[in-house]
């Protein structure tokens, strides 16, 4: 019994009596009108649910069986000061869109990308384009042109109960399992640790590039509760008697690339840097930088941090400071620097951003990954997807890894 549950028991005892009204159907919960595939945690930030979204997009988008299919990514928008249902378009700005859906669509330009803090009304808006124009909570959407999905990625909609999705993906830090966490503010859960066994799948994240399947199996025995773990289906047993998956993965940084047109290339070949970041953890961004430069100043702000005018001036400085010297900053950081006015000429040439990627551990659990999402695309709805026959065969269609080289970023 964890001391969370006496020190924080309104807070604990308010989740526990909310996931009741929902789990004995109080409360009410609708599908969306095509497949949803969640994607979520119940950490406070941190277990990387942009690179993994990504990662769900990118495969949807490389499967034969769904590249042809409209595809569209759904997400709060944390941080945006737009309201209601939005289209964001690569030209908007992070604080009409929020940095991460921006940087997804500026990533995926051909896929729908949008915001809206309630899950349902998104997923009706997206899957009937016309409502956004005839309906009075679609009047405040600017960008009213987008084709009807097909299938609809949910980013951090694991806490939204008011919206089941066809497959539920939970992600959990590989060094800061959910059952060794306590419950905000004495640790960095934002729900009950219960709430995992919920979810279809479990990938972990942020794994060491390589680890063993003893390894794996022992992670997973001491970590998860799940009975008669099978590392050919990569599926065990949750206590409630629900079949889960299991996936393990990390993310590789790719090669730096210009935050503005005006980049100048030569500086990626610098032996120096300067490093700002705004996120929840820039020990791997730090990491994959000292690996490459001699990072001389680092300059740390809060995550989804909003740049001002001040910052410029404290980034500049720095720069000044060591004028051969690359500035970087990672992707989710750029986007909301991308519109910013005011920032010298100078700096402009030399920053740079670090792109990320998720990546499987093994060309099996990338398999598993691929057929769950095909299930998922190509069922019914209406219907909980069940998970009972998921298979690990290879020849469902012709994805190829390539998962280790930074430069195969894509």
């Amino acid at each position: 019994m964890m001391i969370d549950k006496f020190l924080l028991a309104p807070y604990y005892l308010t989740l526990k009596f909310r996931h009741f009204l929902y789990d004995k159907g109080l409360k009410k919960t609708a599908r969306a009108d095509v497949p949803t595939v969640c994607i979520g945690n119940i950490t406070v930030g941190g277990t990387g649910k942009t690179p993994h979204t990504e990662l769900t997009v990118r495969t949807l988008l490389e499967m034969p069986e769904t590249a042809g299919k409209n595809i569209a990514v759904l997400s709060r928008g944390y941080g945006r000061r737009s309201k209601g249902f939005q289209q964001i378009l690569p030209g908007d700005n992070a604080d009409f869109a929020g940095d991460e859906p921006l940087q997804i669509k500026t990533k995926y330009p051909d896929i729908t990308v949008a915001v809206d803090a309630k899950r349902v009304e998104g997923c009706d808006f997206l899957s009937h384009p016309e409502k956004a124009g005839t309906q009075p909570k679609g009047r405040e959407c600017l960008h009213k042109d987008f084709p009807p999905a097909d299938i609809i990625v949910l980013d951090d909609a694991f806490q939204h109960r008011a919206l089941s999705p066809t497959i539920s993906i939970l992600l959990m830090d590989y060094s800061r399992p959910v059952s060794k966490d306590l419950l905000l503010p004495l640790g960095r859960l934002r729900d009950l640790r219960g709430r995992a066994s919920a979810a279809d799948v479990i990938i972990v994240t942020k794994s060491p590039a390589y680890i063993d399947e003893t390894h794996k199996r022992e992670w997973i025995s001491d970590f998860l509760s799940l009975r008669n773990f099978d590392p050919d289906t990569l599926r065990g047993e949750t206590p409630e008697g629900k079949m889960q998956t299991v996936l393990f993965t990390s993310v590789r940084y790719c090669e730096a690339a210009p935050v503005f047109p005006e980049g100048d290339q030569r500086y990626v070949y610098a032996k120096r840097a300067v490093a700002f970041s705004g996120i929840a953890d820039d020990s791997r961004f730090m990491a994959y930088l000292a690996g490459k430069y001699k990072v001389v100043r680092h300059i740390a702000f809060s995550d989804h941090h909003k740049f001002s005018a001040s910052d410029i001036g404290t980034i500049s400085a720095a720069a000044m400071s060591e004028p051969t010297a690359l500035v970087a900053t990672t992707e989710k950081d750029s986007q909301r620097l991308k519109t910013m006015k005011k920032i010298p000429e100078t700096l402009r040439k030399r920053m740079f951003r670090i792109p990320i990627e998720a990546y499987f551990l093994t060309e099996k659990e990338e398999t598993v990954f691929r057929n769950l999402l095909l299930q998922a695309a190509s069922s019914k709805p209406e219907l909980k997807l069940d998970f009972k026959e998921i298979h690990n065969d290879s020849s469902t269609n012709s994805l190829v890894l390539n998962n280790i080289n930074s430069s195969n970023c894509r």
